[in-house]
């Protein structure tokens, strides 16, 4: 059977101080799979854009600022993640520049400025544990990882370097 997953985007925002990522608390709706979790901002590409389009344009949507600087970090697929069990294929950002002032709160919730150093502290979910310290490491390669779901749940966790 083909891959044919869901095509997404997932940018983490520093601050200019390269201190703080910029996080969304889902905590605005009660329906949300993400409820409580802190997430990066991004989502779903649209047919007529390629993949770095589409991390301005939900960066801009999320947060209300406009990207001047990022580079991607890495792809990870998500066999199995989506709601009624759907994979998905996302390409991970990291923006190092901004215009504009984010905002406090977007549809889905809170927008916070996150420690870096403290990242483990906050409730997210449990496979981004595993590639976060990838997206924030000094390795200028890109990592490409396989990460299956199952009933919610991250099944294993592995990747490589280009």
């Amino acid at each position: 059977m083909p891959y044919t997953p869901i095509v997404a985007t997932l940018g983490y925002v520093l601050s200019p101080d390269r201190t703080q990522v910029l996080l969304v608390h889902r905590n605005a709706r009660p329906d949300d799979a993400h409820l409580g979790k802190y997430n990066g901002l991004g989502g779903k590409l649209e047919a007529d854009e390629d993949v770095l389009a589409g991390m301005r344009r939900e960066i801009l949507e999320e947060a209300g600022i406009d990207c001047t600087a990022l580079s991607l970090r890495g792809t990870i697929s998500w066999p199995g993640f989506g709601k009624h069990g759907e994979d998905w294929l996302g390409f991970v950002f990291l923006i190092t520049a901004f215009e504009g002032e984010p905002y406090t709160s977007n549809p889905e919730g809170t927008l916070e400025w996150v420690p870096i150093a403290r990242l483990h502290e906050f409730p997210m979910w449990e496979g981004d544990r595993e590639f976060l310290p990838l997206v924030f490491d000094d390795d200028a390669r890109a990592f490409h990882g396989v990460m299956p779901y199952r009933d919610g749940r991250m099944v294993s966790w592995r990747y490589s370097r280009a």
